[in-house]
């Protein structure tokens, strides 16, 4: 039937120049070959029905898909919902208490619209045309209706009429959109995406990607969840986590394009200090009140982080001793300097996963130097004491240590290189924004696809494996792995000695990162951090905690310089 529909038309088409011709559902000719779609209609010739029988049945034809070709009206806090919420779905599937999507994360995303003034309030600020400027809008916290309270989220589970009538991270429904269709913005698919990016007013959180994952962060920490940021970034780089073009999720009809692209696109992978400090105003933005305690049980505290950092660093088991006592020292385990309170504005900002690996790379200087002298002496002695008594406890050999850990960072620093050169940058789903454009989009994807393939097979490159499940782990030195050298087991004789009832440090020597810290209001930095001035000992380990953290090395380093200052305050006063 479709071949004596279309047997009379014999004009090539005007993209591949072949004369191979089909119908769609609508009655228009399009090209089975490149699947372009023209504007030739099928004749329909019946006695049966009155003259305009034709031209009323493809009008409907095309009014229907006009209508889906435009697509849905959104805003861009809609996207940046969705996309909070797959992120929430995707934590969840790694381990994470159920209540952070639905209670905790969905009543801060609330209490961010109704502050912001773009919804849960009697006049929501548009960001269109015809609002420009988010000064104009009144503040007044009277004209809101009902204010959501999160002075009460230690009960989310409680009935509150407000949050609890329409399902988590449902449609945005208090917006007005009744106008959307007169103020919608002609540069992007979304109603307010041509002015959503102009100057606010100061105060004024704008959501913007790492900001989704700020929001993540603090449900977590509210939640004391045994995920630090550090992991979190990593999850997100990893693929885990939706980050990377996270909007070809959207559902169809959500048609991004222009300025949108700008919002929602990246094309850099989170930093940890924006992502920090962005998740501190946002905790003061909303008004949170203090969080729940971080006690000593809890596993952002440093003592069981530490923990944690010395099994995946492979050093001895001894060590933990010695982290608590700085910990004790300097006072960095206290309930009132971990736990996050938002209204006290002089409190300190805790990185708890670089505070860990900080506090640990000053043990080792403590009891090693790292000065390229006398843990290389240490080591040597250690080694032949460990050949001679090989029966029983080994001593602690740093340069045995080194050269494990190396040869394993070496590999892993590898891959993961080359999952990064890897990485689609590049949105694999297509985006197209009418269905005329569908099925040329889609051809063209499909000879990127192809071509790939052909490539591979060329080059000779092996097929990516599935992503395995992530681990809070990223080095294996299980004992049972005879592989590689695990030194949990080992003792620290040879750099311990017995003083009263106490051990200490045979060195009694300690060299200082720096002297004296930089105004950070000046400098915007309290140290500064150059690989030539200090041993090559010390950067390679701040390099290994770097390379767990996926942070920079200025940043562990800084931390190393804190605490320092804090544990000799007394001979540095006296100086």
């Amino acid at each position: 039937m479709e071949e004596e529909d279309t047997r009379d038309y014999s004009e090539p088409c005007v993209q591949c120049s072949v004369v191979n011709w089909g119908l769609t559902d609508e009655g228009r000719f399009y090209c089975k070959t490149c699947h372009n779609v023209i504007e030739r209609t099928k004749e329909v010739l019946t006695s049966d029905v009155v003259p305009n029988t034709k031209i009323q049945s493809i009008s409907r034809g095309f009014r229907k898909r006009k209508k889906i070709d435009k697509g849905w009206e959104w805003y861009v806090c809609e996207g940046f919902q969705y996309i909070l919420k797959k992120q929430a779905e995707a934590l969840q599937t790694l381990g994470v208490c159920p209540q952070m999507k639905d209670e905790i994360l969905c009543n801060f995303w609330r209490c961010y619209l109704q502050k912001s003034k773009q919804a849960y309030c009697t006049t929501p600020v548009s960001y269109t045309s015809k609002a420009l400027s988010i000064s104009d809008v009144s503040t007044d916290v009277d004209s809101e209706p009902e204010r959501i309270s999160i002075h009460g989220l230690s009960s989310f589970s409680e009935s509150d009429g407000d949050l609890q009538t329409e399902n988590s991270f449902g449609y945005v429904s208090s917006i007005g959109k009744a106008s959307a269709r007169e103020t919608a913005s002609v540069c992007s698919g979304s109603v307010d995406g041509g002015s959503y990016l102009l100057k606010r007013k100061k105060g004024n959180l704008r959501m913007s990607m790492p900001m989704t994952l700020s929001f993540c962060y603090i449900a977590l920490l509210w939640l004391r969840e045994p995920v630090t940021l550090s992991d979190l970034l990593r999850f997100v780089i990893d693929g885990h986590i939706p980050y990377l073009n996270a909007f070809q999720y959207f559902p169809e009809e959500m048609k991004l394009y222009g300025v949108d692209l700008k919002i929602f696109r990246v094309e850099s992978w989170p930093v940890y200090e924006d992502v920090h400090n962005k998740m501190f105003e946002l905790a003061t933005f909303l008004d949170l009140p203090r969080f729940p305690a971080i006690t000593d049980s809890c596993f952002l505290h440093p003592n069981i982080l530490c923990i944690k950092y010395l099994m995946e660093a492979n050093l001895p088991d001894e060590l933990h001793n010695w982290t608590c006592r700085v910990v004790k020292k300097i006072n960095v385990g206290e309930t009132d300097f971990l736990t996050l309170d938002p209204m006290n504005k002089s409190a300190r900002k805790v990185k708890y996963d670089v505070l860990a690996a900080a506090i640990i790379i000053v043990v080792l200087k403590l009891l090693f130097l790292l000065d390229d002298q006398y843990e290389w002496l240490h080591a040597n002695f250690a080694g032949k004491r460990n050949q001679k008594n090989k029966e029983g406890c080994l001593w602690f050999d740093f340069k045995k240590w080194y050269k494990t850990i190396k040869k394993s960072v070496d590999v892993e620093q590898k891959k993961l290189d080359e999952e990064r050169a890897r990485c689609l940058w590049k949105c694999e789903k297509p985006l197209f924004y009418s269905a005329k454009e569908k099925s040329v989009v889609f051809k063209k994807r499909q000879m990127v696809v192809n071509l790939q393939r052909q490539f591979g097979a060329l080059s000779g490159s092996m097929q990516v494996a599935e992503k395995q499940s992530p681990s809070s782990f990223q080095l294996n030195w299980a004992e049972e792995n005879t592989d590689v050298n695990c030194f949990h087991g080992h003792i620290l004789e040879g750099v311990l000695q017995e003083k009263g009832n106490s051990l200490t440090a045979m060195n009694t020597k300690y060299w200082l990162c720096t002297v004296k810290l930089c105004n950070e209001k000046i400098c915007g930095q309290l140290t500064h951090y150059k690989e030539s001035d200090f041993p090559q000992s010390y950067q390679f380990v701040l390099n290994l905690f770097s390379f767990l953290l996926r942070v920079p090395a200025s940043l562990i380093h800084e931390e190393v310089c804190l605490i320092e200052h804090k544990l000799f305050k007394t001979k540095l006063h006296r100086k």
